[in-house]
């Protein structure tokens, strides 16, 4: 199972993270999205386009700017 605490997410310009905003975990920017809802959606068998479709505030290229950070966080750690 990935955990997204362990990606480093500082350097991925698709999301941030504010204390006050979602109790400080790691959004994409601009909604109150957690990144994490991305992974819970992939692993339950939700396409990127229907989780697109369930979140609107989150773009395609926020998702791919996701997923290609997790491929480099992992490439790195392995």
């Amino acid at each position: 199972m990935l955990k997204t605490q362990n990606i480093h997410w500082d350097d991925c310009d698709a999301v941030e993270r504010n204390p006050e905003k979602v109790s400080g975990a790691w959004v994409f920017v601009g909604t109150r999205v957690p990144v994490a809802s991305l992974f819970e959606n992939l692993r339950a068998g939700v396409t990127v386009d229907e989780f697109l479709e369930l979140f609107p505030g989150v773009t395609r290229e926020h998702a791919a700017s996701v997923l290609r950070q997790v491929q480099r966080s992992l490439s790195v750690t392995t």
